[in-house]
């Protein structure tokens, strides 16, 4: 007589890490704009160029846009929380 086994059911993470559920990484910051970026001195910005490379969470100066704070980073674009919402703008042209 055989007997029918379940399957070991995994939960997994967006990563495929099993272990990614339990993981004790820091949620990611939560930028407001009123709070968060026009609170911040303006010689803590550095002026937006679509050549210049930029790191998540760096303050930006947007000629149209103002202040705005990095909020994801691809290889050739930035996601930036300004004011008026968030853009996706160029970054690292040659």
């Amino acid at each position: 007589m055989s007997m029918k086994r379940s399957k070991e059911v995994r939960r997994r993470g967006r990563d495929g890490d099993e272990n990614d559920f339990f993981s004790n990484k820091p949620a990611a910051k939560q930028w407001e704009w009123e709070k968060d970026v026009s609170t911040q001195p303006d010689d803590a910005f550095t002026k937006y160029s679509p050549q210049a490379r930029f790191a998540k969470d760096a303050f930006v100066m947007h000629p149209k846009f103002g202040k705005g704070v990095v909020l994801d980073v691809d290889a050739s674009r930035v996601e930036v929380l300004f004011q008026e919402g968030p853009k996706k703008l160029a970054h690292g042209l040659s």
